[in-house]
């Protein structure tokens, strides 16, 4: 058996541990969905996040597939690093509403990217910069219900996200002092709703909690934006002008399943585990058309048999992915205890792209002077695992054709921090 502040101290250690491990899983993930405070035993919480991830993924062998567009083979660096480091951040207050209603309130980016290699390489005519951007705003609450040993819960929520972003590549290459720079640019936002439900069970007595929470897809189905060819020659990019074209299409961000467990095992020790599955490969090659063709045509994948007015698209060819974390929490005193888990994410990636199997080690630790703060650290380290990306054909359709590359087992890490209030 735990008794409370023993069972507290090295929950709050496991839940810094997986901050930190969560920020770099498969597809677009950063912060994914975290309502783990819904379940702090204290009438009210607060609590703010904060985490700093830095993948290290490095491109080797890069080759330019496309001399037609400017060959960039032995003119620019075949090596690069792809990734940029970035802030995942999270703030959460949480109510209780009698002795059986807790509701919570949250911010969150759950979804994020960054490639930067520049300009300055051979593949720049796939990709210069890319980067998204996500916010999201929940609303969740709870009842719960003795129900033998420990208490039965059942929650439910909405939340309302806002997805943004911008990818520039070298449409054409110019040589130096040239009017124009032959880079073109897609910007792109969107918004849209989703809701949660699950289940949870509790036996405080034993820090048992097991759970089952479903997040919906959030259907982006107003994506607006602009394909900017201003910097291309208009021979180029015919039949498109080389102007500012509007463009609109829709995507849809994943439903997830996870399901999370967590017992004590001896005084002061407790193990957890988790399993998520997230539906990545509606991720497919998303098509965006030129606004003036809207209700002529449907914006669709254009294949050989299927003459969309397509301008551009975001090919990502994901599968879903899967997340399986497991570890171990030690409270060493009424103050101070820690943690340590080993997580696997399966790639997304199939065949092009370099989101391959990842490895994370993470562990953290607590700081409680008061029995109202409460103060986390953590840090991971992880494994990018190796492999190769090229062209592939699907549907009738050739995807990655612009450039191949090779990559190795490169190296991910993380640091996490926190400040939980409560009264």
């Amino acid at each position: 058996m735990l008794n409370n502040k023993m069972r507290r101290g090295v929950l709050i250690a496991a839940a810094a541990v997986l901050a930190s491990t969560a920020a770099h899983a498969g597809g677009l993930e950063r912060g994914g969905y975290n309502i783990d405070l819904l379940f702090d035993p204290a009438d009210y919480a607060a609590e703010a996040a904060a985490t700093y991830v830095n993948p290290q993924r490095d491109l080797k062998n890069v080759r330019d597939n496309v001399p037609a567009d400017g060959n960039l083979n032995g003119l620019k660096n075949n090596d690069v690093r792809d990734t940029e480091g970035y802030w995942v951040p999270r703030i959460g207050l949480k109510a209780g509403i009698g002795d059986r209603v807790d509701c919570l309130l949250d911010y969150s980016q759950p979804w994020g990217a960054h490639l930067n290699p520049g300009r300055n390489w051979a593949g720049a005519n796939d990709n210069i910069e890319t980067k998204i951007d996500s916010d999201n705003y929940g609303a969740t609450c709870s009842y719960s219900f003795d129900l033998g040993q420990g208490q039965f819960r059942v929650l439910g929520g909405a939340f309302y996200q806002e997805v943004s972003g911008f990818k520039d590549r070298l449409v054409f290459d110019l040589p130096a002092g040239a009017p124009l720079t032959g880079v073109g640019r897609l910007s792109l936002e969107g918004h849209g709703w989703g809701w949660r439900t699950g289940v949870a069970y509790e036996i405080p007595e034993y820090a048992l909690r097991a759970s089952v929470v479903y997040n919906s897809a959030v259907d982006l189905d107003n994506i607006t934006g602009t394909l900017d060819l201003r910097q291309v020659p208009g021979a180029v990019v015919a039949p498109l002008p080389a102007a500012n074209i509007p463009v609109y299409g829709s995507a849809s961000m994943p439903d997830s399943l996870e399901i999370k467990m967590q017992t004590g095992v001896a005084p002061g020790w407790l193990v957890f585990g988790s399993v998520k599955w997230t539906d990545w490969s509606q991720l497919q090659s998303v098509p965006f058309c030129p606004t003036s063709t809207k209700g002529l045509a449907a914006c669709t994948t254009r294949t050989p048999t299927n003459l969309s007015p397509e301008a551009t698209s975001l090919d990502l060819l994901y599968r879903d992915g899967w997340t399986v974390t497991g570890g171990v929490g030690h409270k060493f005193n009424d103050q101070w205890s820690g943690a340590v888990s080993l997580t696997w994410d399966r790639g997304v990636s199939t065949g092009i792209g370099s989101l391959t199997d990842t490895w994370t080690l993470g562990t953290g630790v607590s700081y409680t002077p008061t029995e109202n703060v409460e103060f986390r650290l953590a840090g991971a380290v992880g494994l990018l695992t190796s492999g190769s990306s090229g062209q592939i054909t699907k549907d009738g359709r050739t995807y990655g054709g612009r450039l191949s590359y090779d990559f190795g087992t490169d190296i991910v890490t993380a640091v996490s921090t926190s400040l939980k209030v409560k009264f």
